[in-house]
């Protein structure tokens, strides 16, 4: 192992890192708001509203987030839309991630007993007030677990926007070892920073899932 190209690499690593974060975070994010659209969709009465979210979810799983990313970077520019890597690859993860999130938020939302349902609807809460004091706290517990296992696969695949030039952690990885051809000094602690990162999601669950249990515990 060679310390001094460790030493001297780390902050353009780092730098890679950070973009890996935000663009893992903001997708996340804008995927969970959009699943959470998609899952009232689903859920709706309405039944051309269902298909074209069950269309939506089917296509998104359905094909490889390195297509969806190619698609936005390399495709659109032909029908007139030019998006920079970074917006590219935002894009691409955040609609991947919110047929995902959709799906998980459906199951949460299909686990809320029906009786519990009805009894507020005996007592005249009306569908607003169903949603936020009762489904809803009942699903954030219930989808914790699938939440942030797939937000955890999400950070991991973030690496594939490394091929649409976005400068994330893989793609200064790779940059410097092909310039100082040592590529077990530079992957190795490419793998530890992307192990912090991972990491730091799965300790967000386990500090969710205790202060939602003292909170269950308390009343």
């Amino acid at each position: 192992m060679n310390a001094e190209v460790i030493k001297n690499g780390l902050p353009f690593l780092l730098e890679g890192a950070l973009v890996t974060f935000e663009i893992s975070i903001l997708a996340i994010l804008i995927g969970t708001v959009l699943g959470f659209v998609l899952c009232m969709m689903r859920l709706s009465h309405i039944r051309l509203v269902q298909q074209i979210a069950f269309t939506y979810i089917w296509l998104f799983r359905g094909l490889p987030l390195l297509i969806i990313l190619f698609l936005f970077y390399y495709a659109a520019p032909s029908i007139g839309i030019t998006l920079t890597a970074f917006e590219a690859g935002l894009l691409g993860m955040s609609l991947n991630a919110a047929a995902y999130k959709a799906e998980i938020i459906r199951s949460g939302m299909l686990a809320v007993q029906k009786g519990q349902i009805e009894a507020a609807e005996a007592i005249g809460m009306n569908p607003f007030q169903i949603m936020f004091r009762i489904r809803i706290p009942q699903v954030i517990r219930l989808i914790i677990p699938p939440y942030i296992n797939n937000s955890v696969v999400l950070l991991k695949e973030s690496a594939q926007v490394s091929v649409i030039t976005v400068p994330d952690l893989m793609l200064n990885a790779q940059t410097q070892y092909s310039s100082t051809y040592l590529p077990l000094e530079t992957l190795g602690v490419a793998a530890v920073l992307y192990l912090i990162m991972t990491s730091s999601l799965m300790l967000v669950q386990t500090w969710t899932e205790k202060k939602l249990k003292v909170a269950q515990n308390n009343r």
